[in-house]
């Protein structure tokens, strides 16, 4: 019988040493290419973002996008093996940030899907997304122009499904509420 090769196992330690360039994730020890976004991809994180950045001006709560880097269950010794690159995350408490990124769960994180990503964002990352304790979890689909929020409730996530014409309230930003057809657009 042939011996299968062992899959190296990664930490948040080599993830720090590789390149700027290299845009990849770790799950479980498992490194994940993030492939460069499509247009109609940048176009809703950008019409979010806006949405977002206004609603938060003058308010304690951040809205940071694409690479910041979320580790859930910070190690000291950098040996955790799980690190994220959302889309977008919100993040109400300023003692979770430091110069890299989001150590703990952010308040909101957004995903924007692609067929590449799909799978990956509606399944795994729901449920790491859901056992780590972020109270919001955002999975636009611009093929459908739809969003599936996920709020948590007793530790399971609350499914609602919202197409292009709706206005979606944000529950984590008291009085935020997200026009769908201002996001689509374009």
């Amino acid at each position: 019988m042939a011996k299968q090769k062992k899959e190296k196992y990664y930490t948040y330690a080599d993830f720090l040493e590789w390149d700027d360039n290299v845009r990849a994730e770790l799950y479980d020890g498992k490194i994940l290419l993030k492939t460069i976004p499509l247009r109609v991809h940048q176009s809703i994180i950008s019409n979010m973002i806006f949405q977002l950045k206004n609603f938060l001006k003058g308010k304690k709560c951040q809205v940071y996008l694409g690479s910041i880097v979320v580790r859930f269950f910070p190690k000291e010794d950098n040996s955790d093996d799980n690190v994220f690159l959302p889309d977008i995350i919100v993040v109400c408490d300023p003692g979770k940030l430091d110069d890299k990124g989001c150590n703990g769960p952010p308040d909101l994180i957004i995903e924007i899907i692609s067929p590449s990503t799909a799978k990956y964002d509606r399944i795994y990352k729901f449920r790491k997304y859901q056992n780590a304790g972020v109270k919001e979890y955002w999975i636009v689909d611009p093929d459908t122009k739809s969003v599936q929020v996920c709020i948590l409730e007793n530790n399971r996530y609350v499914l609602s499904i919202y197409d292009e014409t709706e206005k979606v309230p944000v529950h984590v930003l008291k009085k935020c509420v997200i026009d769908l057809t201002d996001i689509f657009a374009g």
